[in-house]
């Protein structure tokens, strides 16, 4: 399972929201470039941005900062927060960012999800936040009436190259993953599922793991010295586990 540590972009700094209440900040670092190659050099080999600003406003606002992330650090690193039409998802793979994550848009406008993934295959991830097992969009400030699992399976696609599934309630808790959540959304598609929400310790990623996950994004954990990367590197690959 991969290890995606996340840096969350607002205002040009590295932050973190409590279940994605923009009003519950807590400011990490002022530079994301050396939060970035910090993760790299402790053995990261991806990296997962949202311009929180961008998914509020609904266009990239961080632009400049996620530029320098990808020229310091030489991992992939995937974006989302503002991805909502064609030209902002050219302009961001343009400076260099390997895969774009896509929430809002692809529910309210499905067709034109279907055609970006025929023009950007296997660029383009389905971000799928959840609140209650309903879909949360506009940067979760709006919860629609649309199940989470129904979303994943009407674009379970093989041009899509991941979904990342976020339960909201968890998110900068570190009380635990929606394991069960999880699992559902693994065993229902084909496409791989990414989990974030929740990881507070090393069985937290352990837990995810053996659910057959493709990757996990965690954020507090990291940041206050919860979980090492090593630690959740380990767990990841199955080392010391127990059934």
């Amino acid at each position: 399972m991969q290890i995606w540590p996340a840096i969350d972009l607002r205002g040009g700094r590295c932050v973190r929201l409590f279940q994605g209440d923009y009003q519950r900040e807590t400011v990490y670092d002022d530079s994301p470039p050396a939060v970035a190659e910090q993760w790299v050099r402790q053995g990261a080999q991806h990296l997962h941005l949202v311009d929180l600003d961008g998914a509020r406003d609904g266009k990239p606002v961080n632009s400049d900062v996620v530029r320098q992330i990808v020229e310091t650090v030489d991992v992939p690193c995937q974006l989302g927060g503002g991805i909502r039409d064609e030209a902002t998802i050219e302009a961001m793979l343009d400076l260099g960012v390997s895969r774009l994550i896509v929430g809002t848009r692809a529910l309210t406008h499905p067709d034109w999800f279907l055609q970006m993934l025929d023009r950007f295959p296997k660029q383009l991830v389905l971000g799928v936040d959840a609140r209650d097992g309903y879909v949360a969009t506009e940067g979760w400030q709006q919860t629609s009436q649309r199940p989470a699992i129904d979303l994943a399976r009407q674009f379970d696609n093989e041009l899509l190259v991941a979904i990342i599934y976020t339960d909201i309630a968890t998110d900068g808790t570190l009380t635990g993953p929606n394991v069960p959540a999880i699992e559902a959304m693994v065993q229902a598609l084909s496409v791989p599922v990414i989990a974030s929400g929740g990881v507070g310790d090393r069985e937290d990623v352990a837990r995810l793991a053996r659910t057959n996950a493709a990757g996990c994004i965690i954020g507090k954990a990291l940041y206050e010295g919860k979980l090492t990367m090593a630690d959740a590197l380990a767990a990841a690959s199955g080392a010391g586990q127990t059934d």
